[in-house]
């Protein structure tokens, strides 16, 4: 790249930066509007609790234990829905009922029923009131605005009602980068073959994730052209991408697909020959997320699903909810995720970006200043035990200078969490938040079996992240001093190379290392972290696997990394890329734009 191409990236970055409008708000609300008409059609989804769900977790232990007789013998949806889900009899007598209220089932799986009707049956069945609602975006919605009772046959299976709700938790985990300079500082900003250079993935010319498809679970549709400039770019064939709509999904735009892009580019570039398949949700409200989760299950394409949002587990409990438990929805999706682990694929999830303190006071979220101090909280659903969960760092790679030398070769890392003097993260007035690796313990799961492969500190719950990549700091907007190693890596959307930092782009980058994985394995993986936390116990016990790089140095807000071993700032550490294949004589991914790392 000459000076004057470089000079031009850096301003378009800059100028891009400046212009977009990031929003944000605190868990966003609809605001209640006129009662919906008594005949407008109205559709909701009913979400069945699995059966045997203690025989589920056996059996997936099995189907990840190489000993077991069952060893990755994935089922298919029909063969995990005959052993886990409603029975016949079951979903016979819901569909009964439903239709004596003048409504009507689709898509009847013995997990997700989809139910449609007028206003008035809908009212009668559910015991509420129908009203619509409009979010600060402009989107419009229909909300329940009273507590819903659910007929008798659902409630006897505790079966979830979704997609009346006025309340969306999730938010993506990228942001802007401050001040990008040019690709060859000593802190970036990064391509992908940057990364994967210094990660030490192998040689574009051995493992290309041929035969795997990842999924992206996103909301905000893409733009070809701008897939094009990036990897062109980077001299390299533009990846297969395809979208399919989730209840019609969202259209591109600069600022609704500022995640999607990052998502789509850093996997593909990581996997260019692995088919892409963007599962576009309208939004990231938990009723889209379980219609996309429940989509991936029924395609069952995706080999592996990289799902760069998340909440924090404290956002769904009674004490922020008016004394209504919101957390059930996390164990319905937690139930399709199992499924998706029974099906052999892997989910992948980033673990914020604000460190470990996510949350803020319930007072916070009511307006007016100096609402309290930010909060230890894991989010979800990067905390389901059914799901690898990555946090990041800042990297630091070989810089001499020269325009012309494009050498990252791996130098060192940090993650240290910038302090941030306000929260940018939902827009309140809480104060000692941070951004940086998002990290600690569940409130929700119990340790799995695989953690107890290694000392994570808790004897009792799960703990975040699993692993770790680079990430960068220093997001835009904020006031103070950031590290002074902080970096970031390069997406382009609208036609513009933005810098943008998150774990939103370490998860992706991992999810396509797991579809070279798979390629060399010949073979689904399912729950990843089986295959992770074996390798972590044969590092830690001395064998010479040099799988996680560790002594890391970092700070998320309550942790601090460890010389070696699990912490939660990094989970066991970032990654040698042949290595954690088992592959540690395959030729590695060379100079960016080399035969070895197009």
């Amino acid at each position: 790249m000459n000076q004057k191409v470089k000079s031009a990236i850096l301003s378009l970055a800059i100028l891009s930066l400046s212009a977009s409008s990031f929003t944000l708000h605190a868990a966003e609300k609809a605001v209640l509007q006129s009662r919906v008409a008594a005949t407008d059609q109205v559709g909701f989804d009913v979400y069945l609790p699995l059966q045997h769900r203690d025989q589920l977790e056996i059996d997936l232990h099995n189907l990840h234990d190489p000993n077991s007789s069952t060893y990755q013998k994935w089922l298919t949806p029909e063969q995990f829905h005959a052993r886990y889900g409603a029975t016949s009899s079951q979903l016979t007598a819901i569909q009964n009922q439903l239709t004596t209220y003048g409504l009507q089932a689709s898509i009847v799986t013995p997990q997700h029923i989809h139910v449609t009707g007028s206003a008035t049956s809908v009212e009668q069945a559910l015991g509420t009131v129908l009203k619509h609602g409009i979010y600060p975006s402009g989107k419009t919605t229909i909300v329940a605005a009273q507590a819903i009772s659910t007929p008798s046959t659902l409630s006897q299976v505790n079966a979830v009602v979704t997609g009346l709700s006025g309340t969306i938790r999730m938010r993506t985990h990228s942001h802007p980068a401050a001040l990008p300079q040019n690709r060859y500082s000593a802190t970036g900003g990064y391509f992908f073959d940057d990364l994967k250079q210094a990660y030490s993935y192998p040689s574009y010319k051995t493992y290309t994730g041929k035969g795997v498809t990842i999924g992206i679970l996103m909301t905000g549709d893409f733009n070809p052209p701008d897939m094009t400039k990036y990897f062109t770019h980077e001299k390299l064939a533009t990846p297969s991408y395809t979208t399919i709509q989730i209840d019609g999904g969202a259209p591109f735009s600069a600022t609704g697909s500022f995640e999607t892009h990052l998502d789509l580019q850093q996997s593909g570039g990581m996997a260019p020959d692995a088919k892409v398949i963007l599962y576009n949700l309208p939004d990231l409200s938990d009723a889209h997320i379980m219609d996309g989760l429940s989509q991936i299950l029924a395609d069952n394409k995706a080999d592996v699903v990289s799902m760069s949002f998340g909440a924090p587990e404290l956002f769904y409990t009674a004490a922020y909810n008016d004394g209504t438990d919101y957390t059930y929805l996390f164990q319905e999706e937690d139930d399709l995720m199992a499924q998706g682990n029974a099906q052999g694929i892997t989910f992948i999830a980033s673990s914020g970006d604000s460190g470990a303190l996510s949350a803020f006071p319930v007072v916070c979220f009511n307006g007016g200043p100096d609402c309290g101090s930010a909060e230890a909280s894991v989010q979800f659903p990067a905390s389901s035990p059914h799901v690898t969960g990555v946090g990041g760092t800042n990297l630091i790679t070989t810089y001499t200078g020269s325009t012309s030398d494009l050498n990252s070769t791996y130098i060192r890392e940090e993650a240290y969490a910038d302090p941030l003097s306000s929260d940018i993260f939902y827009g309140t007035s809480a104060t000692g938040s941070y951004w940086g690796s998002g990290g600690g313990d569940s409130i929700l799961y119990k340790k799995p079996l695989f953690q107890g492969l290694v000392n994570t500190g808790n004897a009792k719950f799960r703990t975040v992240p699993d692993l770790a990549l680079h990430m960068g700091g220093c997001p835009y907007g904020v006031i103070g001093t950031c590290n002074p190693d902080d970096s970031y890596d390069y997406e382009v959307i609208g036609d513009v190379y933005e810098g943008v930092i998150g774990t939103s782009a370490s998860a992706p980058d991992f999810a396509g290392l797991t579809a070279l994985n798979i390629q060399r394995q010949h073979t689904r993986l399912g729950n990843e972290n089986y295959y992770i936390y074996t390798l972590a116990l044969l590092q830690n016990i001395g064998l010479p696997i040099d799988v996680f790089k560790t002594n890391i140095p970092g700070y998320n807000g309550l942790y601090h990394t460890t010389p070696k071993g699990y912490n939660r700032v990094l989970g066991n550490g970032t990654l040698n890329g042949v290595n954690f294949l088992l592959a540690p004589f395959t030729p590695v991914a060379g100079v960016p734009q080399t035969p070895s790392n197009p």
